[in-house]
């Protein structure tokens, strides 16, 4: 058959999918940065402006409580569906930039607080559109889309940490400029060099009932519950697995114990995230092929596992505890992905992007509970035991993903 120049320049023309992928991971890898900047740098934060022990930890879940209700917002108004999720995605960087690099100017700790609630509020406009723009442009390979997709934003979290750890001569004010400057580069690659896939509606109307219609389904309400259960672990051990090291590298695990990231903790929290851009990778590399679910309950029962475990390897010897905290970041998100590509999958296509936030919304909401419980059980328990706490969440979701099977039809 003869083929007309014109027909092959067009399809010359049409991007490739993984190179949009690629291009879309590094910015969010980049905007991502924002999430986890002050944590790393908590404790110089902590020790300049004399900030109390609620002042500290309203500090750390500040950027929750901002997510969630950027996330509230967005869902309400159908942000992510009625506005292209490219320019949001662009947006949500610069005004996060702009809110992380103002706490170099920070006064107190109501500036600190409030700024980093900002920063928060605007990678709502990052994350769950990020995740609407990879999903439109893969459809029978969308959990492995994500997965890298969700592997980018896991190393782009655990970035200031690898900072923090490699050099505790950088200054906390450098830290933050730079996970800014980096933000807004990650704003600029997504609308110069990603464009709208073919699978979503890239805009649609807006809709009050939106939210109503798209959980309607009983399979994005089971999804949304194993994602809860994941969401109760996640952030949680992201924001804790440093001061736990520190505190087992330091022999200090008393009742009451105050414990601030050790350079130590902070290499053991950078390889606890960044592991975990290996177990998006991996679970989106198989879960097309033997489901979605499947793989999200059994990277749920592993983390479970990983909890009730943690504390009978405190005081370990450092390489024991090093491949352990491997393991458990491999395991702890590599149901993430899995877990909003079910919700992708099953939701309006007119209506991804709000189905995405709202489940979003809802997990940031649990982690601001459970990242807040376990300082206080610290100061009960000790640092030892304190993850047991997070035990129930991933087992729960586990259970709640028995009623899905998406699994193709060879392997059902």
């Amino acid at each position: 058959m003869k083929v007309s120049a014109g027909s092959a320049s067009s399809a010359l023309a049409v991007p490739s999918p993984k190179v949009q992928l690629a291009w879309l991971s590094l910015a969010m890898f980049l905007g991502m940065t924002m999430w986890f900047s002050a944590t790393a740098a908590n404790a110089p934060i902590v020790a300049e402006f004399h900030l109390t022990s609620a002042e500290t930890a309203w500090l750390t879940m500040a950027v929750q409580g901002g997510f969630v209700i950027g996330t509230l917002m967005s869902a309400i108004l159908n942000l992510p569906d009625i506005i292209n999720p490219r320019r949001l995605f662009a947006i949500g960087c610069v005004l996060g930039a702009a809110a992380n690099a103002a706490l170099v100017r920070a006064d107190g700790a109501v500036s600190l607080i409030a700024l980093r609630g900002a920063t928060g509020a605007a990678l709502a406009w990052v994350y769950p559109p990020g995740m609407k723009i990879a999903a439109g442009w893969f459809d029978t390979r969308r959990g492995a889309a994500l997965g890298v997709l969700i592997g980018a934003l896991t190393v782009g979290s655990a970035f200031p940490h690898l900072l923090a750890s490699v050099s505790t001569t950088i200054p906390w004010r450098t830290l933050m400029l730079c996970a800014s400057a980096l933000a807004v580069a990650g704003g600029i690659i997504v609308v110069t060099l990603v464009g709208d896939g073919p699978y979503v509606a890239v805009s649609a109307r807006f809709d009050p009932g939106a939210v109503a219609r798209v959980f309607a389904d009983r399979r994005t309400r089971l999804a949304t519950l194993g994602y809860l259960g994941h969401m109760w672990e996640l952030y949680a051990v992201w924001t804790w697995i440093a001061a736990f090291a520190s505190a087992s590298f330091a022999g200090s695990g008393a009742p009451g114990s105050a414990t601030p990231s050790s350079p130590a903790g902070s290499a053991v929290a950078f390889a606890t995230i960044a592991s975990g851009a290996i177990g998006s990778a991996a679970a989106g590399s198989v879960a097309d092929r033997i489901g979605k679910a499947r793989i999200a309950a059994w990277a749920m029962l592993v983390s479970g596992t990983c909890c009730a475990i943690a504390g009978f390897l405190y005081h370990a010897p450092a390489p024991v505890l090093w491949l352990f905290a491997v393991v458990w970041g491999v395991a702890v998100v590599a149901d993430s992905a899995q877990l909003s590509a079910l919700v992708a999958q099953y939701s309006p296509r007119d209506h991804v992007g709000t189905a995405l936030t709202v489940q979003t919304c809802a997990g940031f909401l649990l982690t601001m509970m459970s990242i807040r419980l376990l300082p206080v059980a610290a100061q009960a328990i000790g640092w030892q035991w304190v993850f047991i706490c997070l035990m129930p969440g991933p087992f729960l979701g586990a259970l709640a993903l028995r009623g899905l099977n998406d699994q193709p039809p060879t392997v059902r």
